[in-house]
């Protein structure tokens, strides 16, 4: 708090810095949303603040976290598939659009425009023949650069009830183009979902660094940014992942400090090296997931392959992500932290020359709109591998009966006595 009252927010634009008294920062931590509602009709839901160890189930924010898809056609399909095959999903992350027509997006031009409203309609259309149209959308519109587009593509499909992702710049800057996106937003009655990503070799320095900036961020969200929750990654400046020892580390050790002290709600987003239909994507986001969880945070998963491979990503990941969170609810640190080191002894010397993994199409069946049988047995194959190590997954079917979406009975629900169980301990 000291270091978020003397350092501030830094407006490139106006070249001055926004500040906040230590006093204003306490009066809005007690007084900044604990428990925003989220989605409309049946998947309407709460998004509860937790604690480490927390026996709360976490929001799941799953999808595609933004990375980029080749056609509009695919995008549809990996559209629907995220609302039939995700029966976790509080809330869904969607691609960006890299063609309309097939013409590349150039961003800030009208095409950028016209790829926002068309995502928009897309999105909500696949939802819709999923059987899932309140399913909220969480990260606004991922195809947006400029503030004109989210702004114009938002009229064709968000709802103020959906998550408009807005984000900083590294480290702690709102540029005007930000800053116009708050104004609306907030004058629409929507929910801005803060969004923030401390550099590791950046401006912050090492893992210590990275872990003080990400609490300063949660500031931030709140009285910058007038968030109703906050989205962070602390990421490799050189691997572009959140899955190294190091990462891990600052995830773990900030989202206990922030889960402990605010009751206002966080996800941690996390993004693989590996790409989809490898072990080591499987291994990674168990232990992106465990850290997070465990430490007090909500997820949102969706970053496969960085997010930056085209069409490098389906619904087996965000899926097996969701089952990670749900079947770690309740773990103590010390037992995760034991399956966190395993696993990251599987991966870790690979993270540089990760592999690539499959594109969309040769893991998913399209047409059938199912996964593929090599991925199935794969995925299967992982996951007898944590139980050793103690953790138990509650879910095992990588293919459920259509429509047959179990949700915990805890999800969504706010239990105000419920923190008090929790051990507090280091």
């Amino acid at each position: 708090m000291e270091f978020y009252a003397n350092v501030g927010t830094y407006c490139p634009d106006t070249e001055r810095i926004i500040k906040f008294t230590e006093e204003e920062i306490k009066e809005a931590l007690a007084m900044a949303p604990s428990a925003p509602v989220f989605g409309e009709g049946k998947e309407a839901r709460k998004l509860v603040a937790r604690k480490p160890e927390s026996d709360t189930s976490p929001w799941c924010f799953i999808g595609a976290g933004g990375a980029p898809v080749s056609t509009e056609e695919l995008f549809v399909s990996i559209m629907e598939a995220y609302g039939s095959f995700l029966p976790l999903a509080n809330s869904i992350t969607t691609p960006t659009l890299t063609t309309i027509n097939g013409v590349p997006i150039r961003a800030g031009s009208p095409l950028e425009v016209l790829a926002c409203i068309r995502s928009t309609v897309l999105s909500r259309e696949a939802l819709r023949r999923a059987g899932r149209p309140g399913l909220p959308i969480m990260n606004s519109i991922a195809t947006a650069v400029s503030d004109t587009a989210k702004i114009a593509g938002s009229q064709f499909g968000l709802r103020p009830s959906d998550g408009w992702l807005i984000g900083t710049s590294a480290e702690l800057k709102l540029e005007f183009q930000r800053l116009n996106e708050i104004a609306y937003v907030t004058s629409l009655g929507g929910h801005i979902v803060a969004e923030t990503a401390p550099l590791l070799g950046g401006y912050c320095g090492g893992p210590e660094g990275v872990a003080v900036t990400n609490v300063a961020y949660h500031l931030n969200c709140i009285m910058a940014m007038q968030g109703s929750c906050q989205l962070t990654f602390p990421i490799h400046y050189k691997y572009g992942c959140t899955t190294t020892r190091d990462v891990s580390w600052a995830v773990s050790v900030s989202s206990q400090a922030i889960s402990r002290n605010s009751n206002f709600p966080f996800f941690i987003l996390s993004y693989t090296a590996a790409g989809p239909m490898t072990k080591m994507c499987l291994y990674e986001i168990v232990v992106a997931v465990t850290t997070s969880v465990v430490s007090g945070a909500s997820i949102e998963f969706g970053g496969v392959a960085k997010a930056t491979a085209i069409d490098h990503f389906t619904p087996m990941e965000p899926r097996f992500a969701s089952e990670v969170a749900h079947s770690v609810v309740g773990l103590k640190r010390a037992d995760a932290n034991a399956i966190v080191k395993k696993l990251l002894a599987k991966y870790e010397d690979q993270i540089e020359n990760a592999p690539l993994g499959k594109r969309y199409e040769e893991c998913w069946d399209i047409k059938a709109k199912k996964p593929l049988p090599d991925y199935v047995d794969l995925y299967e194959e992982v996951k007898k591998e944590p139980p050793k190590y103690g953790l138990q997954f509650k879910y095992w079917e990588a293919r459920p009966p259509r429509g047959n979406r179990a949700q915990p009975e805890n999800q969504g629900e706010y239990k105000p006595g419920l923190e008090g169980k929790i051990s507090m301990n280091r």
